[in-house]
């Protein structure tokens, strides 16, 4: 199984400086896997009275019947995973309140490449890393996947996000999130916050940006960027033939996500 080095936060120490209401029915964040879970993570935990935060796991398929609890309503709680759409997930999830955070799939291909080849994350692609192999080839590799290591694209942005649309599902782009986590003081980023806490159940509070603000801090998250440890250069832009490529593999994906 593949091994994630994280480091401790002090998060649950910082929300306990606010007055915290607490839930009144589960909250889900589900995520396609490196589109900004940990930020969107970090962000609600400062909202949500620790004791009603579930921290056992990142809830997905294989364990998902281990941590129904989770989802209980009569004991609400704050989890996150990345839940593929399945029968028993649309069952679980059938009185949460489910948001689905997904991420341009051209800027998703870099961010998984830098994420694989880091020392954060230990799996069965140690061979890939410190420049065994060009950077083009492994961001094909994001792209199609490598047969029986990696699933591909296609895979991922089907079961994770594609399948959850039309749903009850309320839709988050990474890059709105991060648009508006710069801009709190802008009115477009009161009314992002105040939609996704409703599609939460849950109040705003009058000191919800200072909450944000130490929510987002990427000091927080073990796999924001700056805090990977590599050997290996990825590049800030997907070049244009790996463009390209994405359309060719899942065309109309971009579109269907509102990014094209």
């Amino acid at each position: 199984m593949p091994h994630i080095k994280v480091k401790p936060d002090n998060l649950n120490e910082r929300n306990r400086e606010f007055t915290q209401t607490p839930l009144k029915t589960p909250v889900f964040l589900n995520s396609v896997p490196k589109s900004g879970t940990h930020l969107m993570r970090n962000i609600m935990r400062m909202f949500v009275p620790v004791e009603q935060q579930y921290h056992d796991t990142f809830i997905q398929i294989p364990v998902l019947r281990q941590h129904l609890e989770a989802f209980y309503p009569h004991a609400p709680r704050l989890s996150w995973g990345h839940l593929l759409f399945s029968d028993d997930a649309a069952i679980v999830l059938r009185k949460v309140n489910h948001v689905l955070l997904v991420r341009d799939p051209y800027d998703w291909v870099l961010a998984r490449a830098r994420f694989f080849l880091s020392d954060n994350f230990e799996a069965n692609l140690e061979h890939l890393k410190g420049g065994n192999a060009d950077t083009l080839d492994v961001l094909n590799m994001m792209i199609f996947g490598i047969h029986n290591k990696v699933p591909s694209m296609r895979e991922i942005y089907t079961h994770n996000a594609a399948s959850w649309l039309g749903s009850s599902a309320h839709l988050v782009r990474y890059e709105d999130l991060v648009t508006h986590v710069k801009a709190l003081e802008t009115p477009e980023a009161e009314a992002f916050f105040s939609k996704l806490f409703a599609k939460c159940g849950m109040a705003m509070p009058a000191d919800w940006r200072e909450r944000v603000r130490i929510g987002s801090d990427r000091k927080m998250s073990s796999t924001a960027r700056e805090n990977l440890t590599t050997r290996d250069e990825v590049p800030d832009e997907l070049p244009e033939t790996q463009k390209q490529l994405v359309d060719y593999y899942v065309p109309g994906l971009r579109a269907l996500l509102g990014y094209a």
